[in-house]
This record gives structure tokens, C-alpha cells and sequence, in this order.
């Protein structure tokens, strides 16, 4: 904001001389421009700036799913929510044409995994959990299961759940 604030008085001082300048006086043509490099610069830092915000949104979509938590959101602005959701639409829609009719999940398994199935403590009441075979697990907290790996990922990240390493 202060940059901003910063840019539209060196605009206003600019637009001032020019004025003077077509009147006759040539010596603010370099008070000019100086001032427009100052714009110029200013205008770089603050893209570069929204550019990794841009990116460490998209890093979110990837680290907590498709649904943000509160405090995250709380920090966002309007444009960036709307941009997450744009990304998180498309990201799906792109997953649900590749891998034959169920699609290809690509947040799953961002690392390799070592087992298959994996150790899983409830953090908080969840309720029922259905696998892909039927059964339903009921996910009280503190409540310990023994879970497919690639169920478990989301429920993970968003702290419903906790990998218990043994």
C-alpha cells in the first residue's frame, strides 16, 4: 500500500513537470525521468511480489487440498480466493480427464510411499470414513486405525488425522 501510495504521488509530481516541460522547461526532463524509473522499479517489485504469493497459493492448493483452513484464508484477499478456486477447478478438471473414467488424483502420493497401508490416530471426531472395499471406520479422536496410505493423505493434511510412525 505504501508503494502504491509511493507511485501515485511520483505520478502526480510527474505529470506536473511534464506539463512545465512542454511549456518550455528542459531541465525536469531528467527529474522526469528519474521519476519514471522509480515507477518502473516500483512496478517490478510489486509484480514480483504478487508473483510469489501466486505461487505459494498454488503450493497450497498441493500441501492442504482443495479446502483451505480458516486461518490461511483469513490472510488471503478477495482476488486470491477467487484465483484459488479458479486453480482448484481447473486443477480438477484436468485430473478428471487423465487415468480413464475415475481420473488420476495427483495431490496423492507426493512422496513414494514405503507401505501401502499406514498407522492413523484421530485428532478430532470425524465421523464416518469409508474405504474403497465398503467397510466404514468410525473416526472418534484418539481413535487408532490401520489405513489404505492414499485414504489417509487428505484427511492428513487438513489435521483431521495423524501418521503415527512406529
Amino acid at each position: 500500500r505504501q508503494t502504491l501510495e509511493e507511485m501515485r504521488e511520483l505520478y502526480e509530481q510527474n505529470q506536473a513537470d511534464v506539463s512545465e516541460a512542454k511549456a518550455g522547461r528542459t531541465d525536469l526532463i531528467f527529474l522526469i525521468r528519474f521519476r519514471h524509473c522509480c515507477l518502473l522499479r516500483n512496478q517490478r517489485c510489486i509484480l514480483a511480489y504478487l508473483y510469489d504469493r501466486l505461487l505459494r497459493i498454488r503450493a497450497l492448493r498441493w500441501e492442504y487440498g482443495s479446502v483451505l483452513p480458516n486461518t490461511i484464508q483469513f490472510h488471503m484477499s478477495a482476488e486470491e480466493v477467487e484465483w484459488f478456486s479458479r486453480y482448484k477447478k481447473s486443477l480438477a478438471t484436468y485430473m478428471r480427464s487423465v487415468g480413464g473414467e475415475e481420473g488420476l488424483d495427483l495431490t496423492q502420493d507426493i512422496k513414494p510411499p514405503k507401505s501401502l497401508y499406514i498407522e492413523v490416530r484421530c485428532l478430532r471426531d470425524y465421523g464416518e470414513f469409508e474405504i474403497d472395499d465398503g467397510t466404514t471406520v468410525l473416526l472418534k479422536k484418539n481413535s487408532q486405525h490401520f489405513l489404505p496410505r492414499w485414504k489417509c493423505e487428505q484427511l492428513i493434511r487438513q489435521g483431521i488425522l495423524e501418521h503415527i510412525l512406529s
